[in-house]
């Protein structure tokens, strides 16, 4: 079985790793005082905020869109800024989709990639839903592309990258018709982390998400606390803003390789803690397995009784999408198929 670091900011979750797991004390890394040091630690992380360690396993390629659907480029502009992004309309439902999914790759990703390695453009046409992927912008200071999620100017609403995405997708829920309770973002580590912080501040504009290897916002406030939470974890739950308990109810499914070596399996336990509180027992746990991988499956009660969060931690996985398809980058064909199953969440269904 895969050793899981455990520190104390996991310790509600602790029961929650696979059977076996071993633990040990997590170790961030060293913090330099002189500018030298800090300089180093800057370029240690950058293969770090590329999203995964070693090499993408993807290859380059152009999703497979089936006759009739739609698979384009556009631009979208804003107060806050602008982005480029590719729009998956389905063939059942080209002008009028049931649903919409904001879909945020990950560093070192792109939108093509991202679609390739998800598979969501196939489960999305199933199901009659748009599929917007967004794409981060290269720049001097982000050559990996990554969400700046670990920056406080892009933890507020109304400004940043988190405004820029909410106004896209207002723009597409206007341009289909498409209603709240039929929006959801999901994303993988920078675009998970990013996908939390637009559950947190636009409550109004999305009713799920799917969140795989991210990280809480407010976890981190810089590239050097940034590589540190990933590394270990965050140093306690305080450190974390709260989810408004006043505001709309945002669903979250969140996926976790236990042997994820990138992103700290503690965020994961951020993550839940910020949502329903860190001293929420679960309503209904199991320990199954599915694609050659062991995993134990968690769900959370909202005050009116329904799942409020669905926690998965997988066993022997890494940084990498969960059942994802091998021709795109950071993805792992064994375990449980996390698309389907945000897609299944995402529609209100049970597991």
């Amino acid at each position: 079985m895969a050793e899981v670091m455990i520190n104390a900011a996991f310790a509600p979750f602790a029961d929650q790793a696979p059977k076996g797991a071993k633990r040990r004390k997590a170790r961030g890394p060293k913090v330099g005082r002189s500018l030298g040091g800090v300089v180093q630690q800057l370029r240690a992380a950058q293969p770090l905020m590329g999203g995964a360690v070693g090499r993408p396993t993807g290859r380059q390629a152009t999703p497979r869109i089936p006759t009739g659907a739609q698979y384009m480029a556009r631009w979208h502009r804003s107060a806050a800024g602008s982005r480029g992004y590719k729009l998956y309309l389905p063939a059942s439902r080209p002008r009028r989709p049931k649903g919409l999914i904001l879909m945020l790759h990950g560093c070192s990703q792109n939108p093509d990639d991202f679609a390739i390695g998800t598979h969501m453009n196939a489960l999305a046409e199933k199901h009659g839903l748009a599929v917007a992927y967004p794409a981060q912008t290269r720049s001097r200071f982000n050559r990996a592309s990554c969400w700046k999620w670990f920056r406080p100017t892009h933890q507020h609403r109304g400004v940043g990258e988190p405004a820029i995405l909410a106004s896209l997708t207002r723009k597409l829920m206007r341009e289909f018709g498409i209603r709240r309770d039929g929006v959801f973002v999901a994303g993988l580590s920078a675009g998970g982390a990013m996908a939390v912080i637009l559950a947190d501040l636009y409550p109004e504009v999305f009713s799920a998400a799917g969140i795989h290897s991210g990280l809480a916002r407010g976890s981190a406030h810089d590239v050097v606390s940034a590589m540190s939470t990933m590394r270990s974890g965050a140093a306690s739950t305080g450190s974390i803003p709260a989810v408004d308990a006043r505001a709309l109810p945002v669903r979250r499914i969140i996926f976790q390789g236990a042997a994820d070596r990138t992103v700290h399996p503690s965020n994961a336990g951020m993550i839940v803690a910020a949502a329903v509180g860190d001293d929420v027992v679960p309503t209904r746990t199991d320990n199954r397995s599915a694609g050659g991988r062991e995993y134990a499956r968690s769900e959370y009660a909202g005050a009116d009784g329904t799942t409020l969060v669905e926690f998965w931690m997988i066993d022997g996985a890494g940084h990498a999408w969960s059942g994802g398809r091998p021709a795109g980058s950071y993805t792992d064909r064994k375990g449980p198929d996390a698309s389907t199953h945000m897609l299944r969440f995402f529609m209100g269904k049970s597991a």
